[in-house]
């Protein structure tokens, strides 16, 4: 990864390698990797999170509740 630094520019060359850093996910995978998680507790991570997602999902396409 390469960011250019124009003269007077640091402000704009700062938010464009944090806008890279963001998209390649480094910080991401670095928080990922700075401790060690059992498959275990990976697995339920990911189960908590689908089930929140599915939720999310069932109350946005879900029929409103009548009020009469």
């Amino acid at each position: 990864m390469k960011i250019d630094v124009l003269p007077n520019k640091f402000e704009k060359s700062l938010r464009m390698f944090k806008k890279k850093v963001d998209e390649e996910g480094i910080l991401k995978e670095v928080k990922h990797r700075e401790h060690y998680s059992k498959p275990s507790i990976d697995r339920k991570i990911k189960k908590a999170a689908a089930i929140k997602r599915w939720k999310k999902y069932l109350e946005r396409n879900s029929l409103p509740n009548k009020k009469y």
